[in-house]
């Protein structure tokens, strides 16, 4: 099968994942076709699966980058031994990090309920593997007495859905700056945890 004239498999294929990201995000993956992908790309929609399989293993590709890429980065953070300056990186990294990304976040989300199981369960164990890094500290905090935490994993849960708040409403240039905001949900959550 002839390529399309101008594509090239290193700008088609991560072209198509941007557009698959901004239209599953937008209009939701069930409302999404792969001939909207391929005329938001400017490719034919046979093209597409060139480079992907098909609509599921698009939607899991980009779920799972997007959790491996927060995984990464969250382990080049460097976490500080103390449990309570460890807890305080977290809250600016877990803000600062899914706000470059809204798109993602919002599919990561939005979209776990049309994976197929075993897709689901791949990115169920990268989110798990995110939630232990924060449950540790917490436990580390528990253990030393610094924090007064009854059950480890339901106030991991509660700090990460806390955070995640900041999604729906923030906005730069909004009544607060985004120091100002991570500040704010910091002191909300030290209280939440601190014995």
């Amino acid at each position: 099968m002839a390529r399309t004239q101008g594509s090239h498999s290193d700008i088609t294929g991560p072209r198509i994942r941007s557009a698959a990201l901004r239209l599953f995000a937008r209009h939701g993956y069930a409302a999404v076709s792969m001939r909207q992908i391929a005329k938001e790309v400017g490719v034919q929609a046979g093209a597409l699966y060139n480079y992907t399989p098909d609509k599921q293993s698009l939607l899991f590709r980009l779920m799972r980058e997007h959790m491996q890429d927060l995984l990464q980065a969250y382990a080049a953070l460097n976490s500080s031994s103390d449990p309570q300056e460890a807890l305080r990186g977290f809250v600016g990294f877990h803000i600062r990090f899914h706000l470059e990304r809204p798109d993602e976040v919002f599919i990561a989300y939005m979209e776990l309920r049309n994976l197929t199981p075993e897709n689901f369960a791949e990115i169920e164990d990268l989110r798990r593997s995110y939630e232990n890094a924060v449950e540790k500290i917490l436990r580390d905090g528990q253990r030393s007495g610094r924090f007064a935490i009854a059950d480890t994993k339901i106030a991991t849960l509660a700090v990460i859905a806390m955070l995640n708040g900041v999604m729906t409403w923030y906005r730069a240039g909004g009544r607060l700056s985004l120091d100002e905001v991570e500040q704010a949900y910091w002191d909300m959550v030290r209280r939440a945890v601190t014995a």
